[in-house]
C-alpha cells in the first residue's frame, strides 16, 4: 500500500513530471482501511494483469481495474459478485496509457479473459484510481473498445495539463484535449447509454491540473450544476458536492492529503455497487 500512496506524487497527466508534494499524513479524522485478504476464488494470469472470479460466482460482469494493486479490486469483486482483471503497471498515467496505444490490445484482453472464464461477459466495466485513469482514457479513444464498455469508474484520477505549464491566479487555463473523451462518455451517460462515475478530492498538484479543476470543466461543458452536500461517504470520506444526470454521477470529497486520496481507493467496493 505504501507504493500506492507514493504513486500519488507521480500520478498526473504527464508521467514523471515534478509535483508539489501533498501531505503524506493527516490527523483531522480517522482514515479507515479495508483489511487485506485474499478472497476465495479462481485466479488466472493474463497477458496483462490477473483475472479473478470469486468462488461460487458465474459472472456476467467483468471489471478491468487499473492501479489498485490486486487484493483490493478482488475484495470489491467478491463483495459485488463480479469478475475482475487487476492491472498494476507502475507510476504515471502515461505509463498506463502506453499499455493501450495499440487499438487491438484491449479487445484482445477482453477475449483472453472470456476464454479463461469459459464464457463471454455480458457487461464490461473499466475502472481506475489515480494514474490508472490514463488507461481508461486511452481505451475509450478506440471506437470498438468504447462500444464494448458499459461503464467507467474514475477514482480521483482525471487530470490534464495547464496550457501555459502552470496554474493561474484565479481560474487556470487547462488543456482540454485530454478531456474530450470524458465529455463524450458523460453525454452518453446522461442519455442512459453507459455508466460514468467520477470522484475527486481537493488535492492540488500545482504542476498539472487537479481533479477538482477537471471536474469543474466537465460539469461546465455539460451544463450540469453541482449540488452542495455535507455527509459521510464510504470509509469515513467527507462528501462536499454531487452532480447527477441519468447514469452520470460526480462526487466531490474533502481532503488534500495522500491519506484522503487513498480513502477513495478503499471505497471501491461501494462505488462498484453503484454501477449495478
Amino acid at each position: 500500500m505504501r507504493a500506492l500512496i507514493t504513486a500519488l506524487l507521480v500520478g498526473g497527466a504527464i508521467a514523471q513530471q515534478p509535483q508539489n508534494p501533498s501531505p503524506m499524513v493527516e490527523h483531522t479524522r480517522a482514515h479507515r482501511r479495508l483489511t487485506e485478504v485474499s478472497p476465495p476464488g479462481r485466479r488466472e494470469k493474463l497477458e496483462l494483469g490477473t483475472l479473478f472470479i470469486p468462488e461460487g460466482v458465474k459472472p456476467a460482469t467483468v471489471l478491468f481495474f487499473f492501479h489498485g494493486g490486486t487484493w483490493l479490486p478482488e475484495v470489491a469483486a467478491a463483495r459485488n459478485r463480479v469478475a475482475v482483471v487487476s492491472v498494476q503497471a507502475g507510476s504515471g498515467s502515461s505509463t498506463y496509457a502506453r499499455l493501450f496505444e495499440s487499438a487491438d490490445r484491449f479487445p484482445a484482453l477482453v477475449r483472453e479473459a472470456e476464454s479463461k472464464a469459459g464464457a463471454p461477459f455480458a457487461r464490461v466495466l473499466v475502472g481506475g484510481w489515480s494514474a490508472g485513469c490514463g488507461a481508461i482514457r486511452q481505451i475509450l479513444k478506440t471506437p470498438a473498445s468504447y462500444q464494448r464498455i458499459a461503464g467507467a469508474l474514475m477514482i480521483d484520477g482525471i487530470h490534464t495539463d495547464y496550457t501555459d505549464g502552470k496554474p493561474g491566479p484565479l481560474e487556470s487555463k487547462i488543456g482540454t484535449e485530454n478531456l474530450d473523451i470524458w465529455l463524450q462518455l458523460a453525454r452518453d451517460a446522461m442519455a442512459g447509454k453507459k455508466w460514468m462515475i467520477v470522484t475527486h478530492s481537493e488535492i492540488f498538484p500545482g504542476t498539472f491540473a487537479s481533479t477538482t479543476e477537471t471536474a469543474d470543466y466537465i460539469l461546465k461543458q455539460l451544463a450540469i450544476a453541482r449540488r452542495p452536500v455535507l455527509r459521510w461517504g464510504p470509509m469515513g470520506l467527507q462528501q462536499l458536492s454531487e452532480a447527477r444526470a441519468g447514469k452520470f454521477l460526480l462526487m466531490g470529497y474533502a481532503g488534500n492529503s495522500a491519506p484522503d486520496h487513498v480513502d477513495q481507493l478503499h471505497s471501491l467496493p461501494e462505488y462498484l455497487k453503484l454501477m449495478r
